[in-house]
């Protein structure tokens, strides 16, 4: 081979290796270590929320809060992180459906930005109420509120509706979607992976009933006959029981109790400092009768 093929060769051995040098690792987001629960109030009336993880030079919880009042919390979901390297700084927005709105019987979805500032030992998170979104759907003491998303939309319905609605999460448009004759109550609201949607109206168990379907885009992509649903990859679907009642003894009080006996000051845990702020739990909560027995239908 000659001196200038060699030359060429190694010429384009190089500008091939150039773009594969540069590649960087995926960087994890400043708040993957980091988690956020949230429990109910008595009558769903407030959401509490309670932010515990580590950091990088600390572990423990960090913050806590609540968000309402509300008529009755019925539904609730988050969007997607948005990330910002420079400050350090996630916001999501967190989504939630009053189904007993104002005289008792109205529907509102409530947009709150949470914002998490994260730093070498600490995580300062804040709540903002950004919008309030009346929704044209029946509420009520005793409904089943559905919800389920994609990136782009929330398909929300109440067993009382015999319509659901889609929200388009960029500009909070609702647009009233399904629809049978004769008219049949909406039961379920799932999602699958790659954003897929499907409306449920009606039972699996006999009686009318039929499906509308939505793509990541939030267009139609199908109907039908049938109770049909979809599947996620992180949570279970349950069948219904609406005379089932779990857990109805069980306490978030002791964990409660537990995490005030903290001492607020820092500790030493693996080598991290250990932070846990007196966290602001109202005492004794029953957790909700039927917080765990998600039916086959109402899909949170």
């Amino acid at each position: 081979m000659s001196l200038t093929r060699t030359r060429s060769v190694l010429a384009a051995i190089l500008f091939l290796a150039l773009p594969l040098a540069a590649q960087k690792a995926p960087t994890n987001p400043p708040d993957y270590t980091l988690y956020t629960s949230y429990f109910f109030s008595t009558g769903y009336q407030s959401v509490h929320w309670v932010v515990c993880g580590s950091t990088a030079e600390s572990e423990g919880c960090y913050g806590s809060g609540s968000v309402g009042p509300f008529g009755q919390a019925g539904a609730l979901i988050e969007g997607n992180p948005s990330v910002d390297t420079a400050t350090s700084t996630v916001t999501r927005y967190v989504y939630i459906v009053d189904s007993a709105a104002g005289t008792g019987t109205s529907v509102d979805l409530y947009v709150y930005k949470k914002t998490d500032v994260v730093t070498s030992d600490y995580d300062t998170t804040t709540f903002t109420l950004e919008k309030t979104v009346s929704l044209p759907l029946t509420g009520g003491a005793t409904v089943t509120t559905l919800m389920a998303a994609n990136s782009g939309y929330l398909f929300i319905g109440t067993n009382q509706s015999t319509l659901g609605v889609r929200v388009q999460k960029s500009n909070l448009a609702v647009t009233q979607v399904g629809g049978f004759s004769p008219p049949i109550p909406v039961t379920s609201s799932t999602a699958d992976k790659y954003g897929y949607v499907t409306v449920t109206f009606g039972g699996s168990t006999g009686g009318e009933s039929g499906f509308y379907q939505f793509g990541p885009d939030g267009s139609g992509v199908g109907d039908g006959g049938g109770a049909w649903f979809m599947l996620s990859t992180d949570i279970g679907l349950h069948r219904h029981a609406s005379h089932l009642r779990c857990f109805s003894d069980r306490k978030i009080s002791r964990e409660a109790e537990e995490l005030r006996a903290e001492d607020r000051e820092p500790t030493e845990v693996g080598g991290k400092e250990s932070r846990n702020p007196e966290l602001n739990f109202p005492p004794a909560i029953p957790w909700p009768k039927d917080f765990l027995c998600v039916p086959l239908c109402p899909l949170w």
